[in-house]
């Protein structure tokens, strides 16, 4: 899995035209590891002050965690060797224009949809 992670600082803190660049970056990027069938899938997740948080008993609205940072979303992939996600990790836009960086974890554990 790769996740990304952004800081809205560093987002807002960007140009328009840089911003576009990253967001069409994703484009290229999916088309990349689309091609080589590495690419399982993709979810952008919405802002943290539309999440809430579910603890025993308690309801309340986000963000989450006391954090700068916060994340932004995730593409699931499917590659021969760590390596290979690192290298595919290196290619996303996040990286080339100052992103927080993209954590790069394997899946242990996947329960999909049943038929």
């Amino acid at each position: 899995m790769l996740i990304i992670h952004m800081n809205p600082d560093t987002w807002a803190g960007m140009d328009e035209e840089t911003q576009h660049k990253v967001m069409n970056g994703h484009d290229a990027f999916q088309e990349k590891i689309r091609a080589t069938g590495e690419m399982v899938g993709t979810w952008a997740l919405a802002d943290p002050d539309k999440s809430s948080v579910v603890r025993t008993r308690t309801v309340t609205d986000g963000p989450y965690l006391e954090a700068k940072e916060f994340l932004a979303g995730y593409y699931v992939i499917e590659t021969e060797s760590r390596d290979r996600a690192l290298e595919i990790a290196a290619m996303m836009p996040e990286v080339e224009f100052g992103g927080q960086g993209i954590e790069v974890r394997e899946i242990l554990h996947y329960a999909g949809p049943t038929a």
